[in-house]
């Protein structure tokens, strides 16, 4: 499955979707093993491995006890980790709980290590954890956390849980504020407040530990705490030439961004929103000693942006190096040209065919995947119409 078919420079692309896997049970991200297999998270469901071409699964065992989801009991060959016991498990999940992303060691080949994200259950309530676990026989072994941002609360939003390793091979990982309503922030706002685990993006090395070249934020600063201003990051990738990470950035009322990751940076989160605050009469005051970094795009409209990717591949020529965003929202899918870390142009894709698209990947070979938010989820190839079809493809 590649993307080396030759066609027209002249003519512009005509991108379809073409329906590769279904009846998967709200997907969140990919992970790809080869070409042709593929590690699936289901937010409401399992991880799978999976062969494209025959579209044969087959489920990992040993994901963590703690994991909470709409699983209404736990399976026998969870893991414990020495997690504390009275999980709350068989509360069916209400809206984000589940796994998140996954992503796999840049030294998978050797040491079969990768990398997950998962809503964690107490009986305090849920938050954001990022493991690490070795890939073995189709099972999860040698589990080890990286990151748990605690404390545990009540509330199904706002998790983040978007993973990315640098081009130093360091490990990014994004946990929301985990608030609904501005009337709920504390007079030191989550994201504002250093001390505390949510809204911040963090950088680790592959061992879990704290690059020594991380920002110095502050004593109180969470370990690994690389910036923060952050209401809920669900995509992160890398530039595939200069090395810089981009993220989105899920608003309230509009306020859905695109953003540059910069060591140290305050994204502003809840000081300042491109949108609209839910909370009637929210407007906090911001300290004279803050400084907030701008987005470096904002939707006029609600787009609820989730993973993205920067395109590599060949099928679409006019597109290399373009990001592409998925959302949840209005417009499933965007392409962004940009130059000198500046947006030189936006378009919207599919926009007489939306879906609720949760992730956008691109395989080793370049081919994009989208993966549809639905109780039966699709993994839909995203190809030039001026390409030939596989056969027996469903298009639309």
């Amino acid at each position: 499955m590649g993307c080396s078919t030759q066609h027209e420079p002249d003519l512009p692309a005509k991108p379809v979707k073409e329906v590769v896997l279904e009846d998967l049970k709200r997907p969140w991200s990919m992970a790809f093993l080869s070409e042709d297999e593929v590690l699936i998270t289901e937010k409401d469901g399992h991880l799978l491995k999976v062969h494209l071409p025959t579209g044969s699964r087959t489920i990992i065992r040993g994901i963590p006890m703690d994991r909470a989801d709409s699983v209404l009991t736990k399976p026998a060959d969870a893991t414990s980790l020495h997690y504390p016991r009275g999980i709350r498990a068989g509360l069916k999940t209400t809206f984000n709980e589940g796994l998140l992303d996954i992503v796999l060691d840049p030294a998978f080949q050797t040491n079969q290590r990768l990398f997950l994200s998962y809503v964690s259950e107490a009986d305090s309530g849920t938050t954001t954890r990022v493991i690490s676990a070795t890939l073995e026989s189709d099972s999860l072994t040698n589990m080890k956390t990286i990151l748990l941002a605690a404390p545990h609360s009540d509330g199904s939003f706002h998790y983040g849980g978007a993973l990315v390793f640098g081009k130093d091979a360091t490990l990014y990982a994004t946990v929301g504020d985990r608030l609904f309503s501005e009337a709920n922030q504390p007079p030191l706002p989550i994201a504002q407040d250093l001390s505390d685990s949510r809204g911040m993006i963090y950088r680790f090395n592959a061992d879990g530990s704290v690059p020594s070249d991380n920002p110095m934020l502050g004593p109180d600063a969470r370990p690994g705490a690389f910036a923060y201003g952050i209401r809920n990051v669900q995509g992160i990738a890398l530039h595939p030439e200069s090395g810089d990470l981009w993220f989105s950035e899920h608003g309230t009322i509009q306020g859905d961004e695109l953003n540059l990751l910069q060591a140290g940076a305050n994204y502003g989160w809840p000081y300042q929103t491109t949108g609209r605050y839910r909370a009637p009469g929210f407007a906090p005051v911001v300290p004279d000693t803050v400084t907030l970094t701008p987005p470096k795009w904002y939707w006029q409209h609600t787009v609820a942006p989730t993973g993205l990717v920067f395109y590599t591949g060949d099928d679409f020529a006019d597109w290399k190096n373009n990001l592409l965003v998925a959302g949840l929202s209005r417009g499933s899918l965007w392409r962004f040209r940009i130059e000198d870390n500046t947006i030189k142009s936006a378009e919207e894709l599919f926009i007489d065919n939306r879906v609720r698209a949760r992730n956008i990947a691109q395989s080793p070979g370049g081919v994009l995947y989208l993966l549809t938010d639905a109780p039966n989820g699709q993994v839909l190839r995203i190809r030039n119409s001026k390409t030939p079809t596989q056969s027996g493809s469903q298009l639309y």
